[in-house]
């Protein structure tokens, strides 16, 4: 709680409780019927009650101080939620991008000479399983798998050794 909002809560509390001592003998002079003293009682209590009124307000701008502090804190804490997140989901793309990034593995001319001789050994009219006829990479994973998806669709599990 601010101390403008206190100071304006108990200052408006005794002041409206100091106009009680006023009331009491405007009430008994009034029961006398003695003017001057009716006079004077409700000076005291106007002054009493106009106090507490100025109080009061210092006791809304207080509580207005802090909601603006209870807002500026909240959105602090929404913009470090906000970075927070924004951070997480970098680390995420990150951790994805590497995931995806595979080693690609040209075969060589000689390598290509070679496959095309044991294939044509074994007698395969089709040329399937033939790299030289595609043209393309072979990519090796990170959990040591070819994928051949380029040649037959099918992704063969093979032992990468380094």
């Amino acid at each position: 709680m601010n101390t403008k909002t206190m100071e304006g809560l108990v200052g408006a509390s005794t002041n409206i409780k100091n106009m009680d001592t006023p009331m009491r003998v405007f009430k008994d002079a009034r029961r006398r019927g003695d003017i001057s003293v009716m006079k004077r009682a409700m000076g005291y209590a106007a002054d009493y009650a106009e106090e507490a009124y100025d109080y009061y307000d210092k006791a809304e701008k207080g509580m207005e101080e802090d909601a603006k502090e209870a807002r500026e804190k909240a959105r602090e804490l929404q913009e470090k939620a906000i970075q927070k997140r924004k951070e997480e989901q970098a680390k995420l793309e990150e951790k994805l991008e590497k995931s995806k990034e595979a080693d690609t593995v040209e075969v060589s001319e000689e390598g290509k000479i070679l496959l095309k001789q044991n294939s044509e050994m074994e007698g395969t009219a089709s040329g399937e399983g033939n790299l030289e006829s595609k043209g393309e990479p072979v990519i090796y994973t990170k959990d040591g798998t070819v994928s051949t998806g380029v040649f037959t669709g099918e992704t063969i599990d093979v032992v990468v050794s380094e």
